[in-house]
């Protein structure tokens, strides 16, 4: 690992650590494998156990600042879940391989799944959205010459994406507000 992604990824943790006082945070060494390993080479997924800040488990990316900044600017992903399993964090690496490997990743955007998030779910996508759950103090993580921005990948229906591309982004977080969504419920129905 180079000294600026070593530091870069350092940075990423401690924010994450500093965040989340008082919860167990884990760093868990995500190897994609040798064709993917070019796109995020040192990726990390912090794992959040529950704890003062919430009650839910958060998975957090450390190595796609890295690998994709643009003057000094770049992005990592949070997700939250209703429990601790090796399915999130092959997610969070998912979502890095997906990011740095070609289809890059923004605000508002999303991705397919390809399968539902937990057995059973409805849920086969992930909207990237802001990190409403936890706030602008974890969305904004100051970097050694820049910053790294944390987004939400917030796991959604098929039917949300299409009602999305229709209507707006705006109007399908409305539609969640309305709903009063848990967004670590996998089984929580669609709101379209």
């Amino acid at each position: 690992m180079s000294d600026a992604r070593l530091l870069a990824a350092e940075a990423v943790e401690s924010h994450v650590r500093a965040f989340f006082e008082g919860h167990f945070v884990e760093a868990v060494a995500c190897d994609l494998g040798r064709e993917r390993r070019e796109a995020v080479p040192d990726l990390r997924v912090l794992v959040v156990g529950p704890g003062p800040r919430s009650d839910s488990w958060a998975y957090v990316t450390a190595g796609c600042w890295a690998a994709m900044e643009k003057d000094g600017h770049g992005l990592e992903f949070v997700m939250t879940a209703h429990v601790r399993d090796q399915r999130f964090i092959d997610l969070m690496a998912m979502i890095a391989y997906y990011h740095c490997g070609g289809h890059q990743l923004d605000l508002e955007h999303s991705m397919p799944i390809g399968e539902p998030w937990v057995p059973g779910s409805t849920c086969d996508h992930l909207l990237i959205s802001l990190p409403y759950l936890h706030g602008p103090d974890l969305e904004r993580c100051p970097l050694p010459g820049g910053h790294a921005r944390l987004l939400w990948a917030l796991p959604v229906t098929a039917a949300e994406i299409e009602f999305r591309r229709r209507e707006g982004h705006e109007a399908l977080e409305q539609l969640f507000d309305d709903a009063e969504i848990n967004p670590t419920d996998p089984f929580r129905a669609s709101v379209v």
